[in-house]
């Protein structure tokens, strides 16, 4: 299911940086266009919920975890990316840290999956 002509994401047709730019505009549009206010409060644990915080938190991690597998094309990405999302996000609703060093552990995760991708992207060619 892996062979080259299985990925169907960019990996195999960019650089890393280039990917890199696509993920952290992916990301973007997952935190702000498509992440709704109500549910910025109610993925955080001690808040007023309409549904438990934890699917609040499931489901705007798995949006991010959508966007990495469909850009990327490696479904497995993006369940890292979901679930890193997701760890994130809790230690910024526990009060850990603040909005800069959210972003910026969520852009280096890009990072991270970018060059990860080139990379498998180029093994699968090879072989």
């Amino acid at each position: 299911m892996t062979e080259p002509a299985m990925l169907s994401g960019l990996a195999h047709s960019l650089s890393g940086l280039e990917l890199f730019l696509l993920l952290a505009m992916g990301h973007f549009v997952g935190d702000f266009a498509l992440q709704s206010d109500r549910m910025a409060v109610e993925k955080c644990r001690g808040r007023d919920h309409t549904l438990p915080w934890s699917w609040w938190l499931t489901a705007h991690a798995g949006v991010h975890g959508f966007l990495v597998a469909l850009l990327t094309g490696i479904v497995w990405l993006g369940v890292a990316e979901w679930l890193v999302h997701a760890l994130i996000d809790w230690g910024k609703c526990a009060g850990y840290y603040r909005l800069g060093l959210d972003q910026t552990l969520h852009l280096l995760c890009k990072l991270l999956w970018a060059f990860s991708a080139v990379h498998i992207a180029a093994r699968l060619a090879l072989s």
